[in-house]
């Protein structure tokens, strides 16, 4: 017996100073009014660690409260950017289409002033080589073109169809080498033949040096051939040049078309040789 208490003697002073600590709290709870002075002593111990713990819990919940505030911002600054973007991109489209429509309100003017039939397209595909300045449309075949039609823009001529698929066709510009359009000096009359000189640029060839032809003359069509009709802009002189010798004069010609910012085209459907 004196083993067994010797062994469990820790367990046991503990279990008795705990069952006497229970006993004499017990007793002083008849009086319920009044602590006290064990009670009040214990109050005073505990008191300072209780505020701390009520602090602590008071910081942590704050703490958490303030990451689910951060996190519910968050989630709606998400919510906000996405419905920004919509927007944006419903301004942009918006904007793009009063463009269209600008653009296609001219075009339908020129459509309507000009005197033969026509059809309005769209520029899908442009070629820059060194050999070639063409154009793809997405008119083609199927919608009654023909290669050698006459092509056209507000501000004056393009080129000419020199290839036609079915649902698309290649337009070679006013600007290729390969090019010339008959044409007159709107002031003067001269006559000449305007020639793609690469790089956006083009001349007027065939100009007799006793023609007047000045810096900023305009450059018509003349109609001559009959591919495209009078009176259409094709440029501005920039740079006149007369030599010494021979009968025609160097004359430098700015097409008014602005061919890099091209979006729709008008043809004129019409087949004939310039």
């Amino acid at each position: 017996m004196i083993e067994l208490f010797k062994k469990y003697k820790i367990y046991l002073l503990a279990g008795l100073s705990l069952l006497a600590a229970l006993i004499f709290y017990s007793l002083h709870l008849k009086n319920r009014d009044h602590a006290g002075p064990l009670e009040r002593s214990v109050m005073n111990v505990t008191t300072p660690a209780v505020r701390l713990g009520s602090a602590g819990n008071g910081f942590f919940y704050g703490l958490w409260s303030d990451y689910l505030d951060l996190v519910n911002v968050r989630r709606e600054n998400k919510e906000l950017r996405r419905i920004i973007k919509i927007y944006d991109a419903r301004e942009t489209a918006s904007r793009e289409a009063l463009a269209a429509n600008e653009r296609l309100k001219k075009l339908l003017e020129l459509k309507s002033a000009t005197q033969v039939p026509s059809l309005a397209a769209g520029v899908i595909g442009e070629d820059g080589s060194p050999w070639f300045k063409t154009l793809v449309i997405d008119r083609g075949a199927a919608d009654g073109l023909q290669e050698g039609m006459p092509v056209v823009a507000v501000d004056g001529v393009i080129g000419r169809v020199v290839k036609v698929a079915a649902n698309s066709s290649r337009v070679l510009l006013l600007t290729d080498h390969a090019s010339g359009i008959a044409a007159i000096v709107q002031r003067s009359r001269a006559r000449g033949v305007v020639k793609g000189a690469g790089d956006g640029r083009c001349s007027l060839e065939f100009s007799l040096r006793d023609e007047d032809v000045k810096v900023g003359d305009v450059i018509v069509t003349s109609g001559i051939g009959g591919v495209f009709p009078k009176g259409i802009k094709v440029g501005e002189v920039t740079m006149v040049k007369k030599g010494a010798y021979g009968i025609f004069q160097t004359v430098e010609v700015r097409p008014t078309v602005n061919i890099s910012r091209l979006e729709e085209v008008l043809i004129l459907l019409q087949q004939k040789n310039d």
